[in-house]
C-alpha cells in the first residue's frame, strides 16, 4: 500500500502567512508562506505501529503536542507553497515509515587480508631500516 494513495486531507492543518525576507511589495501584502500541521497521536488514518514508527524516526521535526510542522516559503504563490508543502508531507511520511534493511555480517576477503598484512610488513620493515643497527 502505497502511502500517497490514502487521503489525509481531512487530517491536515494549514496556516497561511506573511512570507519574511526580501521581496518587495508582494511579501508585504500577501500571505504566501504556508505551514502544515499534522498531529500524529490523534490521527485516525494511521494505525498504532505506524505512529510508533514516525514519531522515533521524526522525533526532532514533531513538537511537544504531538504535532508535525512543516513550512515552505520559497514559492512567491500560496498554492505553490501548499503543494511543495505537502509533497514534503509525503516524502517525510514514506521515509519514516519505510522498514530498515537488516545488516548482514560480513568478513573480510582474502585480497584485503593479504593486501592488509604486506602493508604492515613495509611498515615493519621502513621502521627496522630506522634503527641503524650495526652503525
Amino acid at each position: 500500500m502505497n502511502i500517497r494513495d490514502i487521503d489525509f486531507s481531512s487530517e491536515l492543518h494549514f496556516q497561511a502567512s506573511r512570507s519574511g525576507g526580501a521581496g518587495g511589495q508582494n511579501v508585504n501584502k500577501v500571505s504566501t508562506k504556508v505551514e502544515l500541521g499534522f498531529d500524529v497521536a490523534g490521527s485516525q488514518i494511521l494505525r498504532d505501529d505506524q505512529k510508533m514508527l514516525i514519531t522515533s524516526k521524526l522525533q526532532s521535526r514533531i513538537n511537544k503536542e504531538g504535532f508535525l510542522k512543516l513550512v515552505s516559503q520559497t514559492e512567491r504563490s500560496q498554492l505553490g507553497n501548499k503543494q511543495i508543502v505537502i509533497q514534503q508531507f509525503f516524502d517525510l511520511l514514506e521515509k519514516a515509515l519505510k522498514p530498515e534493511k537488516k545488516r548482514y555480517k560480513t568478513k573480510p576477503s582474502k585480497a584485503s587480508k593479504r593486501k592488509r598484512i604486506e602493508g604492515k610488513k613495509k611498515l615493519s620493515e621502513k621502521k627496522a631500516n630506522r634503527r641503524g643497527e650495526g652503525w
